[in-house]
């Protein structure tokens, strides 16, 4: 009788063959590591890519031996810098662990077309998709103007914790400020019991607390606080008073990414957004009137450039 390994095991093995012969490509020189007298093993060794990732040696040697344990997206993107894997080799990665790429400045698998689609859709309701640390990963017209201006702001920014305690607009624009900060950073330490070693975690508490003094007060009190929908009322510096139910949806296991969305709870809310989904959607055409003109004022600086060029004397003939 012929068996047939489970599709996990089968996912396992692909996912370890696939670790060992990145890691086996990689030499130590190209990611600052001194080769060293009796080095035999091609490549980095399984200690040296797991200092890279800032994971257990233990915990990575399993991984490369198929081992059942559990892979966050958080270790696995750490993984994947550390093994200097280009885009392609990066989602390969991420759907042999079946697990959505959390990284911000990535496109993420968990935001496909559809997705997008369906935050345009959402609209005058203000949504986005986070990741379980609160990177902003999409967002419709009306979220990009709720708070503060997120289009303006470097895809490194666009992490809620990290607005809410350092950003003038996002701050301004919530209503009893000090009890929502609170809330978050208890949400965001709870979600963070998982990822205690992830250096994406633990770069964004570093960052905070070098930053933020109201943050280190917060922290230091190790308060935690579970997910779930509330009430919140937001101050827009646009069209006003906005009292909101914000609700997450996750798009896979709880620890991944999630759809938030913001419901108008009252009539002059619902009218309100509608006006910012407008101001919005001005803006955006705005901006790429600004960007068709920039466009076109570089290619006529080219096309004189190059008129000039031509016309110049020739050095040999003078």
């Amino acid at each position: 009788m012929t068996t047939v390994a489970p599709r996990s095991d089968v996912r396992r093995h692909e996912l370890a063959e696939f670790l060992r012969s990145r890691r086996e490509r990689i030499t130590p020189e190209q990611v600052g590591l001194p080769r060293g007298r009796r080095r035999r093993t091609p490549g980095l060794r399984r200690e040296e890519v797991a200092q890279l990732s800032a994971v257990g040696v233990t915990w990575y040697t399993w991984l490369e031996q198929a081992r059942e344990i559990q892979v966050s997206a958080q270790v696995l993107d750490a993984v994947a810098r550390a093994l200097l894997l280009d885009p392609s080799e990066r989602a390969h990665l991420f759907a042999l662990a079946g697990t959505a790429d959390p990284a911000p400045n990535t496109p993420c698998p968990s935001v496909t077309p559809a997705l997008r689609e369906m935050l345009d859709q959402l609209a005058p309701l203000p949504a986005c998709v986070q990741n379980s640390r609160y990177d902003i990963l999409a967002y419709n017209s009306t979220y990009g103007r709720l708070l503060c201006d997120l289009d303006e702001m470097p895809p490194e920014d666009r992490n809620g914790l990290w607005l809410a305690f350092t950003d003038p607009g996002w701050r301004e624009s919530v209503v009893n400020h000090a009890e929502t900060l609170r809330i978050l950073a208890a949400k965001f330490r709870a979600s963070m019991a998982e990822h205690l070693a992830e250096p994406a975690w633990k770069a964004l508490v570093a960052r905070l607390e070098a930053r933020s003094p109201e943050f280190r007060e917060v922290w230091a009190r190790h308060e935690v606080v579970g997910q779930g929908a509330r009430t919140k009322y937001i101050r827009n510096r646009y069209v006003g008073l906005l009292h909101l139910e914000h609700t997450s949806l996750w798009l896979g296991p709880a620890p991944g990414p999630r759809l938030v969305t913001y419901a108008p709870l009252d009539g002059e809310t619902r009218e309100r957004l509608e006006r910012l989904q407008a101001l919005a959607q001005d803006r955006a055409q705005d901006r790429a009137q600004d960007r068709a003109q920039d466009r076109a004022q570089d290619r006529a600086q080219d096309r004189a450039q190059d008129r000039a060029r031509a016309q110049a004397p020739d050095p040999v003939a003078v």
